[in-house]
């Protein structure tokens, strides 16, 4: 069963009262095209409200030995790459685009302290363009459980222009536990240990908390 993400419930409400300003205009002014207006408003408050859904997911087994996807979507990228911002190595880099019609809600791929935490504005490129990663509004998290720590990196896109994160340093999280919201969608970058194991390919469709992106 899906909820309505708290992001949404201003958003939703102002639409709702515009559209149905559009429409008593419209019954006022052009009587004949009421029906016009109104399936458009349906139609297009009907799109705006799935962004916003949240459907409840558990994980099927809490292990920080694996990394749940934090985001539904598409793997795009499975690639060594130098990670410049935190570690200043060679990292194993896990990408997933996230269209207009996942569901947003980005959650903890794994438990633990939040060692790292910043938000750093940006442009606004398309989220699978190869400079996103490091050009964009983005927000990079690093997590430690034990002796290993997994980077994540929240990105907008052309479309997503609005990232939330809850977390903050020094926060202990559990693995599953919502961490943000990426409005519209967009991408979520992992960076793991070199020697992780993956479990997804590219193309691959996941799901947050359901799906595993690799053994660490």
């Amino acid at each position: 069963m899906a909820i309505i993400h708290r992001e949404g419930h201003r958003m939703l409400i102002i639409l709702g009262l515009a559209l149905a300003v559009l429409n008593i205009v419209t019954y006022l002014a052009w009587p004949g095209f009421l029906w016009l207006a109104t399936a458009a408003s349906l139609i297009f408050f009907a799109l705006v409200l799935q962004f916003f859904r949240n459907p409840k997911r558990t994980i099927p087994k809490a292990d920080d030995t694996l990394v749940y996807a934090p985001a539904d979507g598409q793997v795009v990228v499975i690639e060594e790459a130098e990670e410049t911002e935190y570690f200043n190595a060679k990292r194993l880099q896990v990408s997933i685009f996230m269209s207009p019609l996942n569901v947003h809600v980005n959650r903890n791929p794994l438990g633990g302290e939040v060692r790292y935490l910043k938000h750093h504005p940006g442009k606004y490129l398309v989220a699978w363009h190869p400079k996103s990663s490091t050009e964009n509004e983005r927000t990079t998290v690093v997590i430690k459980n034990g002796q290993t720590e997994v980077l994540l990196r929240q990105i907008a896109g052309a479309m997503a222009k609005r990232i939330r994160n809850y977390l903050s340093i020094g926060d202990r999280i559990t693995q599953g536990g919502e961490m943000g919201f990426i409005k519209f969608g967009s991408r979520v970058d992992l960076f793991l240990p070199l020697d992780a194991e993956v479990k997804v390919n590219i193309g691959d469709k996941v799901k947050g908390n359901k799906t595993v992106i690799a053994r660490i």
